[in-house]
């Protein structure tokens, strides 16, 4: 495993819709000890409007400044740059790779020969076929929508493309494993793939630190960084924090908070030695 290079900008972005775990200060630590001596980010990812809350984004702020880790202000918050994205997917539209979907999950899940991908059964592209005026007057009926990539004519207008993780080596981009991924929705100009890809150009990340459980994302990434003629970073998936049950912690499982760690007298010595993170 390479070490990163010493001018490395790695950051750590959490979403504000619960409290950190365990899980969030390995990806913390694990990412400000990869950019030492260079910049540690914090960025905000806050476009799920129905469920990050400012008492959560404070908190987080808190239990990060108790690791004792540091980073330049002001943070970036993702719902500040909403007019950013936008653009970005309106670049993709002119060139076609585009589409307006009605179906919901539900709709989806019916769909019971599609093929599975990373991310569960891909779309099996029900709205593709639409005309661009059936797909406006729905549109303009109020109809819910998201936007999906023409993954087949993406994949083909940007060519071979490759990217470095830090521990498994070079590795060759395979979109398609994802089928025509939601880049953006009606009530949300952007998803968690273009903006963050588009966040980490702007910022000038050169190394990616997350968790190995993101790492089919990576082939996603790649690909928008290329549409969209972005820099493409350097990567690292680190291996996750697991509970007694040999799962990875998450939110939606009541995980061990932070805050409650600290109140029950953990120290962030001991916080760190829990997480490998010494």
């Amino acid at each position: 495993m390479k070490d990163p290079p010493p001018d490395a900008v790695t950051r750590f972005a959490p979403s504000p819709t619960g409290l950190l775990h365990l899980g969030h200060a390995k990806a913390a630590l694990f990412a400000a000890a990869r950019a030492a001596p260079g910049r540690f980010l914090v960025r905000i990812e806050d476009i799920d409007r129905g469920r990050c809350r400012p008492e959560f984004e404070a908190a987080i702020l808190h239990d990060l400044r108790w690791l004792g880790l540091s980073w330049p202000e002001p943070v970036r918050r993702q719902s500040q740059h909403m007019n950013d994205y936008h653009a970005a997917v309106v670049a993709l539209q002119r060139h076609g790779l585009v589409y307006p979907c009605f179906c919901t999950r539900a709709d989806i899940a019916r769909a019971v020969d599609a093929p599975h991908g990373p991310d569960g059964p891909l779309y099996p592209g029900t709205c593709r076929s639409l005309s661009a005026r059936a797909a406006q007057a729905r549109i303009d009926a109020g109809a819910g929508y998201a936007l999906r990539l023409r993954m087949d004519a993406a994949a083909a207008a940007a060519g071979s493309l490759t990217w470095t993780d830090a521990a498994k080596g070079e590795q060759h981009a395979t979109p398609e494993l994802f089928g025509d991924v939601v880049i953006a929705r009606k009530d949300v100009p952007t998803s968690y793939h273009l903006a963050c890809v588009w966040d980490d150009a702007v910022q000038g990340v050169t190394l990616v630190t997350r968790g190995e459980d993101l790492f089919p994302a990576t082939h996603v990434h790649r690909l928008l960084q290329a549409l969209l003629h972005l820099p493409t970073p350097r990567y690292h998936h680190h291996a996750l924090v697991l509970g007694p049950d040999g799962r990875k912690f998450s939110k939606r499982d009541q995980a061990p908070t932070l805050r409650a760690l600290r109140a029950a007298g953990t120290t962030p010595a001991e916080v760190r030695a829990m997480v490998g993170e010494t």
